[in-house]
């Protein structure tokens, strides 16, 4: 089940409608082989291989450091016993603008070649080289993609010299004339401001001669990636002025690659001392990079409290495009069209009221959240919908509000949303509480960067903590504020008129949709007997819905019958509200169908000291983002037969109802809320994968071997 049928069916539409504009197959896009430069290899020798990678035009793949998104390649090796490979010679990028990023990586095609050695008492015929390599491939969107390449080359006498396969000849030449070579200049790195300047000390450059200088850092944030690189070359050398990154004092060293044309040749050059190599494979398990490490999770010192708001503020916004928050957007749509024929202050009031209730609420939810932590409380975000009573509460007034916009009752007359029924003479209050229901259904949902975010307000002093979720609400708010703000946009609204009946009937679906998907919820937390008092509960809201509008065209004490009709009915909603929390559900510990055990940490604790690799998903059912990922990768039948093939234990753990245990795990990896996915390599600590999954991704962690480097 789903929170909202409608809104999940557009989400999939979209997300089938962008994959049917490439090709199905990854292969299309990337055509990778092994190939090797000698025709055979002798023991005790080391010769070079290379992985060719083809691209289709238009599309790239990465280099070590792929910029501001993306990730280089990556090969697990298997090969033969005692046979080592070394360090990938990665060749010079390119830089990829992409709309406001910059990425560095390769078009066309490209060769990463690796040394094998042999070892001096290798005995067999031959020498067989294979592994998977995955990698991403991208356009405007971006595709993961995986080849399983091998290669078998004879082995030779030993103390032999074998040729050079003429097959190959020109393809390692090309790629070794595209490596960086070592500087025979000396650099230096000065500060002018805001910017560092990379200088390279070269009298003999012809400043007319030299264009088109880029450099390309080792560490991933070392510099703003985006930022233009201002070229100057004088008597002195060549001088390329950059901007640091968000580090709090610019790099004292900045090893990387420096290009540049020169008379009409591109010319690379090595700065500076590199790092570990990105892919030291001495194991035949090892990848062919290290892995891209994984943002920290939230409350490490590396997170600050700006940079927490302003994550914080990004999750906020995408907020908006979540199908948690798709039926009350539609109502505020509704809400611009009725107001667009309004004064401009009136209708900035309207927003800036939205906003105060969309604060005011995230305060006041946050609030309680870190008092209830501090007197002990095991709880987290979206704690209150682990109460039956609230999502039930939260159900009957969805449905009030989709039956106001089915035409069956009018709440004051108005459509800007349920608290527009507070007041007929003004729609101020219905803008505020219309922010408060907005942040009342965005509670289910954990947009990207949000998890990091909340996880480290609650680990700091609450006016610290109140900045960061004021930052959250304030994202939320943020679209819809700056329509209000900005009056030239209402202009371009359609003036009110019948048709707006027409779209209320139609919006009121998605509300409806909610609704089933609460009820579902509380199927998750309630007995059959409270599930039926909810049911129940539904249909006296409706019958006070409908004795209430009865109450509009009947006078005298017909009228005031039916006003105590509907009042007696929601009454009796409130009585049966009460049985809810004491039918709570019992707990299933059985294992699933599919081979999904219920988490515990005794569990998890044993399947690690056994060795064993183990994901752990962390879900509730009222997580919409955790039902979606559910549907859209975890469910998909490659990741359920790549669990099984590589014998990984799945523990789910539900965070519906609450659960310290649960709770306990999230806090240990940063996070307050739900979705959490671990994966556990035995005794080593776990990688923390993204909180929007792919199937992909998943596949692209779960087939690592054991040893490679963590994310």
């Amino acid at each position: 089940m789903i929170r909202s049928f409608t809104a999940l069916a557009l989400l999939l539409t979209g997300l089938t409608g962008a994959q049917a504009l490439v090709p199905k197959q990854p292969k299309d896009l990337v055509q990778a082989r092994l190939v090797a430069e000698p025709s055979a290899v002798a023991p005790g020798t080391t010769v070079t291989v290379g992985i060719r990678m083809a691209m289709k035009p238009g599309w790239h793949v990465y280099w070590r450091n792929p910029g501001d998104s993306g990730l280089p390649p990556e090969m697990a090796w298997d090969l033969p016993q005692g046979v080592n490979v070394g360090a990938v010679e990665w060749p010079a990028p390119e830089r990829l603008p992409v709309q406001t990023l910059m990425n560095y990586g390769y078009e066309g095609e490209v060769t990463l070649l690796v040394p094998v050695s042999v070892p001096a008492d290798y005995s067999g015929g031959s020498v067989r080289l294979a592994g998977k390599l995955s990698y991403l491939v991208c356009e405007e969107i971006c595709i993961p993609g995986s080849a399983d390449l091998e290669l078998a080359l004879p082995v030779a006498t030993a103390g032999a010299t074998p040729a050079p396969d003429p097959a190959s000849t020109d393809l390692f030449a090309k790629a070794r004339a595209a490596l960086p070579e070592a500087s025979p200049w000396p650099s230096r790195l000065t500060r002018e401001g805001d910017t560092v300047v990379l200088s390279l000390d070269h009298a003999g450059l012809e400043p007319d001669a030299i264009r088109e200088a880029a450099f390309f850092p080792y560490g991933e944030t070392v510099l703003d990636n985006a930022a233009s690189q201002t070229l100057t070359v004088d008597t002195s050398g060549l001088h390329l002025a950059l901007k640091p990154g968000d580090a709090a004092k610019p790099p004292a060293e900045l090893p990387g690659v420096l290009t540049f044309i020169d008379r009409g040749t591109r010319r690379a050059f090595a700065i500076g001392e590199p790092p570990p190599p990105a892919a030291a494979m001495a194991a035949p398990s090892e990848s062919l990079s290290a892995a891209v490490p994984m943002p920290a999770p939230a409350g490490d010192e590396t997170l600050t409290l700006w940079s927490a708001a302003g994550l914080a503020l990004l999750g906020g916004l995408i907020l908006n495009l979540m199908p948690c928050v798709f039926p009350v957007l539609s109502i505020k749509v509704l809400s611009l069209v009725k107001q667009a024929g309004e004064s401009a202050m009136r209708v900035r009031i309207h927003g800036l009221a939205y906003t105060a209730g969309v604060l005011g609420s995230f305060l006041a939810l946050a609030g309680l959240l870190m008092a209830l932590k501090a007197g002990g409380a095991t709880i987290g975000w979206g704690f209150q919908l682990q109460s039956p009573i609230v999502v039930a509460v939260l159900a009957y007034g969805l449905l009030a509000m989709g039956l106001s916009l089915s035409g069956v009752v009018h709440v004051g007359g108005g459509i800007a949303g349920l608290g527009n029924g507070l007041t007929r003479r003004s729609g101020y209050r219905g803008s505020f509480f219309t922010g408060v229901l907005a942040t009342l259904v965005a509670t289910p949902c954990t947009a990207p960067f949000m998890g990091g975010a909340v996880g480290f307000a609650l680990t700091q002093p609450p006016a610290a903590g109140l900045v960061v979720f004021a930052s959250l609400g304030l994202g939320l708010a943020l679209p819809f504020l700056a329509l209000t703000l900005w009056p030239e946009a209402l202009r371009l609204m359609p003036r009110p008129g019948a048709w707006m009946d027409t779209l209320k009937g139609v919006l009121a679906f998605p509300v409806y949709a909610t609704v089933a998907w609460l009820v579902w919820v509380l199927a998750q937390q309630v007995g059959p007997n409270g599930l039926l008092a909810g049911l129940v509960g539904l249909v006296l809201v409706g019958f006070a819905a409908w004795a209430w509008e009865r109450a509009r065209f009947a006078g005298g004490w017909a009228g005031g019958l039916a006003r105590g009709t509907a009042l007696a009915a929601l009454l009796a909603t409130a009585g049966l509200v009460a049985v809810l929390d004491g039918d709570r559900a019992s707990p299933v510990g059985t294992v699933t169908a599919d081979g999904i055990e219920p988490f515990t940490q005794a569990r998890l604790d044993a399947l690690r000291a056994d060795g064993r690799t183990v994901f752990v998903d962390m879900t509730a059912a009222w997580c919409i983002t955790c039902q979606i990922n559910e549907r859209t990768a975890l469910s998909r039948d490659r990741v359920r037969q790549a669990f099984r093939a590589n014998d990984v234990v799945l523990l789910r753990g539900d965070w519906t109802n609450q659960n310290p245990e649960i709770t306990a795990l999230l806090e240990r990896y940063g996070r307050s809320g739900v979705p959490l996915y671990l994966l556990y390599r035995g005794k080593a600590e776990a990688s923390v994968l993204p909180q929007i999954l792919t199937e992909g991704i998943l596949l692209a962690e779960i087939e690592k071997r054991p040893g490679l480097a963590q994310r």
